[in-house]
C-alpha cells in the first residue's frame, strides 16, 4: 500500500515544493531576526536557568503538545534535562505527569526559544520534532519547519535530529532542507510500535505509514 492511500494529509502538492532550495538558500544568507515576545524570552531564560542546575546535556522536544513524548524521552534519557516546547496552552494542559523528574514542559514559540538559546551559545545533544502542523497547501511552504527563516537555527543548536511524519512528502522537504544547511540526513519508514505521541498512536492505530527523517552535523 503506498503512503499517498492511507495518509490522512490532503494536500495540493504530489512531490518537494519546487520552491525549497531557493526558500532555504535565502533564510542561510539570512539571520533571522523577528522580535521575540518578553514571554518568551522568560521561558528562554527559564530554561537556561534549569540547564544550569542540572548541568547535563539538553534534549529539545519541540512543538511536544501534550508532552507525552517529553515524558517519554525523559525515561530514555535519564541524565538529560528535557525540554518539551508548545505555544499551546490548552495542549500542555493536557499533559499526563508521570514519575520521570528530568524534563519540563514550557510554553513558548519554538524557532523564537531557538533563537534565544543560539544566542546564548547553548547546544543540545538530541532535537526531536514530532508531527509538526504539515501546512500541507503548496501555498504554505513558508509556515513549515524547513520553510521558516528561523530555520538555519536547528543546525547552530547542534546534535542530532530527528523529525516524524505521517506526509512523506514533508519528510522528503525536511531532509532536502537539512542536506542544504549542511547535515546529512537519511529518511526511512517508520514502525510505531511503542507510539511517542498521541497523533503517533493514531495513526498506527489507523495503519497509516510514517516516516522518520535523522539529520546530523556532516
Amino acid at each position: 500500500m503506498n503512503h499517498e492511500a492511507n495518509t490522512s494529509v490532503f494536500s495540493n502538492q504530489s512531490s518537494v515544493h519546487d520552491d525549497l532550495n531557493t526558500l532555504v538558500e535565502k533564510h542561510t544568507r539570512s539571520v533571522w531576526q523577528e522580535p521575540i515576545p518578553p514571554h518568551t524570552r522568560d521561558a528562554a531564560k527559564t530554561i537556561i536557568k534549569l540547564l544550569e542546575t542540572h548541568k547535563g546535556p539538553l534534549i529539545l522536544d519541540s512543538f511536544c503538545g501534550t508532552g507525552m513524548s517529553t515524558a517519554k524521552l525523559g525515561s530514555l534519557y535519564p541524565e538529560a534535562l528535557v525540554i518539551g516546547i508548545d505555544k499551546s496552552a490548552n495542549r500542555l494542559g493536557r499533559h499526563v505527569q508521570t514519575m520521570t523528574n528530568n524534563y519540563r514542559l514550557i510554553r513558548g514559540n519554538c524557532e523564537h526559544i531557538w533563537a534565544q538559546l543560539v544566542s546564548a551559545g547553548i547546544r543540545c545533544t538530541h532535537h526531536y520534532l514530532f508531527y509538526p502542523n504539515p501546512w500541507p497547501k503548496k501555498a504554505h511552504i513558508k509556515r513549515r519547519v524547513h520553510g521558516h527563516p528561523s530555520f538555519p537555527l536547528l543546525k547552530q543548536l547542534g546534535g542530532s535530529i530527528e523529525l516524524r511524519s505521517n506526509w512523506k512528502i514533508y519528510v522528503d522537504e525536511f531532509a532536502a532542507a537539512s542536506q542544504l544547511i549542511g547535515l546529512d540526513a537519511k529518511v526511512e519508514s517508520l514502525s510505531a510500535t511503542d507510539p511517542m505521541t498521541l497523533f503517533e498512536r493514531k495513526y498506527a492505530a489507523n495503519s497509516e505509514n510514517l516516516w522518520v527523517c535523522r539529520a546530523v552535523a556532516s
